[in-house]
């Protein structure tokens, strides 16, 4: 089990079991608070330290002090540039007006699956029941077949939905936008002055794709990744 903590301090400085959750790092010298730390490293930490205590009674001191264990979120992995960069976009984007945003139309591929093995779902069962059929989700290998889908969609609604067959390139993408592109932003009214949105997949950006948008001046929305 993983706990979290608030912050971290050499054991010596314990003057009751509420210092519990100032010290649950895995970095004692330049104490780095490391919410990974679990309850055995910690018994064996205090008992280094001269202190006997359990599992359940760090257990119960945390949660006391509000905190709780939970399974660690999955995040993407953002390198400095990629924090520097939508930083950069949150700051230059903070006060625009909700007209401005009403502009954009955004895009974006998915996958989808026919079983859905990506998703999840919660039941309410009984004891001993989890593999009772009502409470699972049948699934087979590679999620018995998927489909690729290009859509957009702006602050009126969703828009053109294409399906992608075989795998993108550059040249695909290019197409893509040339039949649906400007058919989506017409059937949206957007008006004059509206933005078209991707990220900055290497298909999205290639030189074919950048002279369309050029030649039919589309305006393209910086993103930050």
């Amino acid at each position: 089990m993983e706990e979290t903590q608030n912050n971290c301090k050499s054991p010596s400085a314990w003057g009751s079991m509420q210092d519990l959750t100032s010290w649950s790092c895995n970095d004692h010298e330049n104490g780095e608070e490391s919410p990974r730390t679990i309850r055995e490293d910690l018994v064996n930490d205090l008992k280094a330290a001269g202190t006997i205590v359990t599992k359940k009674t760090i257990g119960n001191t945390l949660r006391r002090e509000g905190l709780k264990s939970c399974s660690a979120r999955k995040v993407p992995l953002l390198k400095k540039a990629h924090i520097q960069g939508r930083l950069k976009f949150a700051k230059e984007h903070l006060y625009d007006s909700e007209e401005n945003w009403v502009k954009v139309l955004w895009s974006d591929e998915t996958k989808i699956e026919l079983f859905g093995i990506n998703s999840t779902c919660r039941v309410w069962g009984r004891r001993n029941a989890a593999y009772d059929p009502k409470n699972t989700i049948p699934t087979v290998k590679h999620g018995g077949g998927n489909i690729m889908l290009w859509g957009c969609f702006s602050a009126k609604g969703t828009a053109q939905l294409h399906r992608i067959k075989g795998t993108m390139d550059g040249a695909m993408y290019h197409q893509i936008l040339s039949e649906n592109l400007l058919l989506s932003a017409r059937a949206y009214k957007m008006g004059r002055g509206w933005v078209f949105q991707y990220d900055n997949d290497p298909k999205h950006t290639a030189k074919a794709t950048k002279e369309w948008l050029k030649k039919k001046h589309i305006k393209v929305l910086e993103w930050p990744s």
